[in-house]
Parts: structure tokens; C-alpha cells; sequence
């Protein structure tokens, strides 16, 4: 049976949580899937960095995280040397979950870029590299006959993205517009119970949905780069971040809330794309005040959610967790379940 190695590229909640689900449900998963999964490699900027080829002791390095120590102590080094670990291990998979740079997308587009250009196939949760240069990484990898997946991108462990590709062949997207971040609709849902926008804001830094600086959520930002993946993933759009109108929630009030109610409406932080007739496409973020009869007006807490315009069904809504270190690190291990599932393909079609 086929056991792929990984390597995990960052080791924060995300790949930590996917370290333990192959700690705890490696046997299973193998049955279940038809193929296994080893840590060879791991990398992180407290921890330094871990090669070991004959499979990481996942049991001894779960336990760290908590003091000072590093993986010096067993092997490894304080150092993280992200590109020597990533071009020379012997992983057939990284596995990137470092955090998001909204500007430039580094260290990840260069982690992406050192491993494809290596030979190895790579599954990412950040946003970064897929929205500021997803194109140029997804020929890099087809160049080298590898895979580039990142559908925990978008809605963590929910597959918008492959589940439109592959889901909806035969129908014309024409659009989408979506709830795409978790902490943004609380803050909102919340000040339609009666808080006020500060109040509601340190209720979300409690329950851990909001950074202690939430700007990357509350003004658009993280929804900004969401729109940007899905309208050039799914549109074909062609389109650049600077290209995404960006406005925050921060502007509503209670007062804008109440008036809403009164008319039957909610507001949502809503990011949308639409294909317009010379095939452009539009695409934004912005606070709209939604009827209570439309499909995203009902989405609550920090549920995400999409609904795409299609020619032949209308709208078809999909709704799941949008975040979340399972849901997330779930996204990972479905990737690495896509490419296993396109090399059987391949082999079957050689």
C-alpha cells in the first residue's frame, strides 16, 4: 500500500491538528483511504527544525510547544532552514500552514515555489500564495508534474472550491457572493442582539474567533483575498487583489441594525464576484443589508457560507464551518486525498 511522506512547513494548530489526527487515526485512515501517511519533516520558528527520514516519533513531538525547548534537543535544530529542509527531505508532500502575509504572500509563495520546484506536491491553508500568485504556482506545478491544492483557503474544511469544480460540471458559473468570515458575521449577529460593536468585538477575542488585532477580519481584508481565490479559480477572472473593492463593517451601527430589523433585513459582510456581459468580471467586499428571505441572511455565528449563480439550477448554497484548527487540518488531509486520488487516475489512464 502507498504510504506518502510529508512534511510539515509551520507547526501551529493547523499541521499540530493534522500531526494528531495521523498520531491517533493512522491505521484507520489507511484502511479507510487506501494509502498511509508519514511525517518526515517539520519545521516552525519557535521549534526550529526536524528531518527524519525513516518517519517523525509524532508522540514525542506533539508533547512540545509549551516551554523552550527546540527540536535541537532531538536531532534537529533551533534553526527553522525552511528552503534546505523543504528542497532536500524526502517528502513527496509539504504540507504549508504558516500565516498569511496579505501584501507580498511571503515566506509561503517561496515555500510553495521551493517545493515545487523540487518535485514535491504541496497542500496550503494560506491564503497568500493562492491569492497573489495562484496562477503562476499552479503552472509551476504542472510544469513539474506535481500537485498545488489549497482548498482550506477558502471555508477551512468545507470543499467550496473542488466540490465547484467537480460538482458542478456543465453548468455556467456566473457569479457568487458568500458570508466568507466567521468572526465578521458574530460581531454582526451579535450586535443584532443588542451589543455594541466594541462589546461584541471582545466577546469574539474571548470565544478565540477574533485576533486581539481583528482588522484582518472586521475590515475586510481576509474576505478580500477569499473573493480574489474563488473569482479566479472559478470565474476564470484574471483579476489582481487591487481589483477587489474592500470595505469594512466597521461602519455599520447599532442605529444602521435597528433600521435593518425594522425593514426586514440583515446585515451580512458579503463578498461577491459576478460575470458581467463583455465577460469581465466584478468582484468586492462590502457590509449589504440582505432581506431575511435570502439565502445567506439566515447564516448565524461563524458558519460560512456560499451561493453560486448558476445557468441551469439558480443559486445552490453551500454552508459548513468556515475555521476551526479540525476543520482546517481536515482541509490538508482532503487534498492529499485529491492527489492520491488524481495519481490513480493517472496510473489507470497510462
Amino acid at each position: 500500500m502507498t504510504t506518502y511522506d510529508i512534511a510539515l512547513i509551520g507547526f501551529g494548530g493547523v499541521n499540530r491538528t493534522l500531526a494528531e489526527l495521523i498520531a491517533t487515526r493512522g491505521e484507520r485512515l489507511r484502511s479507510e483511504l487506501g494509502f498511509g501517511l508519514r511525517v518526515v519533516a517539520i519545521t516552525d520558528l519557535r521549534l526550529g527544525s526536524l528531518v527524519q527520514p525513516e518517519g517523525v516519533d509524532l508522540s514525542v513531538v506533539l508533547k512540545l510547544g509549551g516551554g523552550h525547548e527546540t527540536f535541537a534537543a532531538y536531532g534537529g535544530s533551533a534553526d527553522t532552514n525552511n528552503e534546505s529542509v523543504i528542497r532536500h527531505c524526502t517528502a513527496d508532500i509539504i504540507c504549508e500552514a504558516t500565516f498569511t502575509n496579505p501584501d507580498d504572500g511571503e515566506p509561503a509563495v517561496s515555500h510553495v515555489r521551493w517545493a515545487l520546484e523540487s518535485g514535491k506536491s504541496v497542500c496550503t491553508t494560506n491564503k497568500g500564495p493562492v491569492a497573489l500568485r495562484g496562477a503562476e504556482l499552479s503552472s509551476l506545478a504542472e510544469q513539474n508534474g506535481v500537485h498545488f491544492e489549497f482548498e482550506g483557503t477558502v471555508m477551512s474544511g468545507t470543499p467550496v472550491i473542488r466540490l465547484a469544480k467537480k460538482t458542478f460540471a456543465g453548468l455556467k458559473l456566473n457569479g457568487f457572493e458568500g458570508i466568507l468570515n466567521g468572526t465578521s458575521n458574530y460581531v454582526l449577529g451579535r450586535m443584532e442582539a443588542g451589543l455594541d460593536f466594541d462589546a461584541a468585538i471582545r466577546e469574539a477575542q474571548e470565544l478565540g474567533y477574533a485576533e486581539a488585532n481583528p482588522a484582518a477580519d472586521i475590515e475586510g481584508y481576509d474576505v478580500q483575498l477569499k473573493v480574489l481565490i474563488l473569482a479566479n479559480e472559478l470565474l476564470d477572472a484574471g483579476i489582481e487583489l487591487k481589483d477587489v473593492h474592500r470595505q469594512g463593517m466597521s461602519t455599520v451601527t447599532p442605529k444602521d441594525i435597528r433600521k435593518a430589523a425594522r425593514e426586514g433585513r440583515r446585515w451580512k459582510l458579503v463578498g461577491a464576484a459576478r460575470r458581467n456581459p463583455d465577460g469581465s468580471v466584478t468582484a468586492g467586499v462590502s457590509p449589504v443589508a440582505l432581506p431575511l428571505d435570502h439565502g445567506l441572511a439566515g447564516v448565524s455565528g461563524a458558519t460560512n457560507a456560499v451561493s453560486f449563480e448558476t445557468d441551469l439550477l439558480g443559486a445552490v448554497t453551500i454552508s459548513g464551518p468556515g475555521a476551526g484548527r479540525v476543520e482546517t487540518a481536515y482541509a490538508l488531509l482532503s487534498d492529499i486525498i485529491a492527489m492520491h486520488a488524481a495519481r490513480a487516475e493517472a496510473s489507470a489512464n497510462a
